[in-house]
């Protein structure tokens, strides 16, 4: 946070933006086998010919007159003399003069996101993470929630990758949680909510986007909190609808299989998207809830 405010001080790029964008690019690191792990407590990336300029020849150059001349974004920000790719304030500095190429204003911002990523996805998603910062007003957003009240009767095991037929072969991409009808369903992280309404697999379903790049899938549901619309900033426990059986069909269709909450979590890497075991994060939020 003292970095952030620190860059922000100088720059005027709002401190969220700075860190919704170094999460973003955190996890993306963490998530892909062709990028190297951050080393130090930032974790923006850049390739050594977008640091030193693509037509430099030296791609270890540490010198800003250089640099600047071969065009790297490369950028001297603790004025030590050097312009180096392992200094965290380098690099902060570095990613917030791109920026202010544009401007400092959320529009402008959006702007230079999308020239620097050219997908309107990684956008969206680092926009959402600044809005939960700036919200909260601090960084450490990492508590989860079960989705159903804990002591209430609810049962659940691994059905991951299971095949599924209706509307042809598929596999399940989530975790059944079988639970009396109505029973409230609650927000599992901090997160913004990306998709609300109806899928004729999910039927009434809610998407939420978190501080990780994940997004949370809740399907089936019987309905939807008073009020609940898609943008709106969710904490961990909050509830945001009941548990039906909703789906298979055009919407409102309900019954064709007892009460149950599908819950899906899937990773965006940066270029796609993909689903993954929800299983082992359920066991640790409800072992972390019933410790309480």
């Amino acid at each position: 946070m003292a970095l952030y405010k620190q860059v922000e001080s100088v720059t005027n790029i709002p401190w969220y933006f700075l860190a919704a964008v170094d999460q973003y690019e955190r996890n993306v690191r963490q998530s892909r086998r062709d990028l190297p792990k951050a080393e130090g407590i930032t974790g923006i990336y850049f390739k050594p010919e977008e640091w030193v300029g693509l037509l430099n020849p030296k791609l270890d150059d540490e010198n800003p007159e250089t640099i600047q001349f071969f065009e790297g974004i490369g950028f001297d920000g603790d004025g030590d003399g050097k312009a180096s790719v392992h200094s965290d304030e380098d690099v902060v500095h570095a990613f917030a003069n791109f920026l202010l190429k544009y401007g400092t204003d959320q529009d402008n911002l959006k702007i230079g996101l999308w020239d620097y990523y050219q997908r309107d996805k990684a956008v969206g998603i680092i926009v959402g993470k600044a809005q939960l910062y700036k919200h909260f007003g601090r960084l450490n957003l990492e508590e989860h929630a079960f989705p159903v009240p804990i002591g209430t009767h609810y049962s659940y095991r691994d059905t991951w990758g299971s095949a599924r037929g209706w509307g042809g072969r598929r596999m399940h991409e989530g975790t059944d949680i079988f639970a009396d009808y109505g029973l409230p369903v609650r927000a599992t992280s901090y997160g913004i909510i990306e998709m609300k309404g109806w899928n004729k697999f999910g039927g009434w379903r809610i998407g939420i986007r978190d501080i990780n790049n994940n997004y949370h899938y809740f399907a089936h549901l019987s309905g939807f909190s008073k009020d609940l619309k898609l943008g709106q900033i969710v904490e961990p426990g909050m509830v945001i609808g009941g548990v039906g059986s909703s789906g298979y069909g055009p919407p409102g269709t309900s019954g064709k299989f007892p009460p149950h909450l599908h819950y899906g979590m899937y990773k965006d890497n940066g270029y796609t998207e993909w689903s993954y075991d929800p299983y082992p994060h359920l066991k640790l939020w409800e072992r972390q809830e019933r410790a309480k």
